[in-house]
């Protein structure tokens, strides 16, 4: 038994929707690799659930499986505004949002977030990245002042195959976008962050009060 089976077997399993959309990902497009997954997944669960946000905001959502595992822990009348680029990924989406009940607590947005972020008009208990890598450092500049004080910021793929602690650095725009971001919360005395070494990397981002 390999280590990942000994982790599964031993936590709680993914949803019968979870389940089914891991297997249309797959079937359905061609860069399963990008799905957040059950370790990923459960983690997000976890957070949304012990912070009870009002306001989630999603940018990068590939076929929702992190959607749904962020709206376990939503308030009650609360809303995930999801983000995501790529149109084409539109209908699996939303069927995946629909097998899992919770279409009516999602604002989908289809579009470059660079643009709509700007366009919301809410505050965000809780923010999830997972877009484009060379765009976190512009992400986080956009989302911060939407974030309420004591809200949290989680960015995934921080450690990017450890690419972003190679020395020199890689010259490659994700790479180095990444390590920007990552160079950037350090150094901003309004937060504090911890990297979880989960998968690849999660950064735990919580802005002060």
């Amino acid at each position: 038994m390999t280590e990942k089976d000994y982790l599964r077997t031993h936590s709680t399993p993914a949803s019968d929707a979870l389940q089914w959309l891991e297997r249309e990902t797959h079937i359905r497009t061609n860069h399963a690799r990008m799905l957040s997954g059950h370790e990923v997944g459960s983690l997000l669960s976890l957070i949304s659930e012990l912070a009870r946000p009002m306001n989630i905001l999603e940018l990068g959502v590939f076929t929702g499986y992190s959607t749904i595992c962020l709206a376990k822990g939503l308030a009650e009348g609360g809303v995930i505004h999801a983000v995501e680029i790529n149109d084409e990924l539109e209908d699996l989406i939303r069927e995946a949002y629909g097998r899992a009940g919770i279409t009516d607590r999602v604002q989908l947005h289809i579009g470059d977030a660079k643009k709509i972020i700007p366009e919301l008009d809410c505050l965000f208990d809780l923010v999830y990245i997972d877009a484009n890598k060379r765009e976190y450092p512009e992400y986080y500049r956009l989302v911060f002042d939407k974030v309420v004080p004591g809200g949290l910021i989680v960015a995934d793929n921080v450690l990017w195959d450890g690419k972003v602690f190679q020395e020199p650095v890689p010259e490659d725009g994700q790479t180095r976008g990444i390590a920007a971001f990552n160079d950037l919360v350090a150094a901003d005395p309004r937060v504090e962050n911890f990297i979880l070494p989960v998968r690849d990397g999660l950064s735990i981002i919580r802005k002060l009060s």
